[in-house]
């Protein structure tokens, strides 16, 4: 079975005419809300997923506005409030080279230069506050530790062993 990667949520609806609002979780809203594109609807109620085609879409509000084929009335979507939008994995739009997907650095053992033969730690969530992304590292024991994912710091990503080398700045270790 294919894993499946969230891209959205669908929030609230529109109008009446069976638009929905999609807040994005994923960097290629354009791409995965084009016309055409098929994403899968996963219920908040645990009902079963199923498939649906973006008919239209355009961006409002920092959030999404998608009109679905087969949807044209408020009443066939609403009971779909809450609901998680993910596609494929094997859809995955293909990233720049030394560029990375969320799932595929969080879970990472992450090791120093100075030291590869005891991880530092495992990657178990990525920040974005501003010009660069942070990774936070949880240790075996201990506070966690924040890397910035900079040049000077982040070394090699080997993603195939889940592996990462970095280079400990001063003041990085709590």
């Amino acid at each position: 079975m294919t894993e499946e990667l969230n891209v959205g949520r669908l929030v609230n609806t529109h109008g009446i005419r069976g638009e929905i609002k999609i807040l994005s979780s994923t960097d290629f809203p354009e791409v995965r809300f084009a016309p055409g594109k098929k994403l899968l609807v996963v219920p908040p109620d645990g009902s079963p997923k199923f498939e649906v085609t973006v008919e239209s879409s355009r961006e409002h509000k920092g959030m999404y506005i998608v009109r679905l084929k087969g949807y044209t009335n408020i009443n066939q979507i609403e009971k779909y409030k809450g609901s998680l939008l993910k596609v494929p994995s094997d859809d995955l739009v293909e990233l720049p080279e030394n560029e990375y997907y969320f799932h595929q650095i969080v879970g990472c053992e992450v090791y120093t230069d100075e030291d590869d033969s005891q991880p530092l730690g495992t990657i178990k969530e990525i920040l974005q506050p501003g010009a660069n992304d942070v990774w936070v590292v949880k240790p075996a024991k201990g506070q966690d530790i924040l890397i910035p994912v900079i040049n000077d710091v982040v070394l090699d990503v080997d993603i195939q062993a889940k592996k990462i080398k970095v280079h400990l700045m001063e003041g990085l270790l709590p």
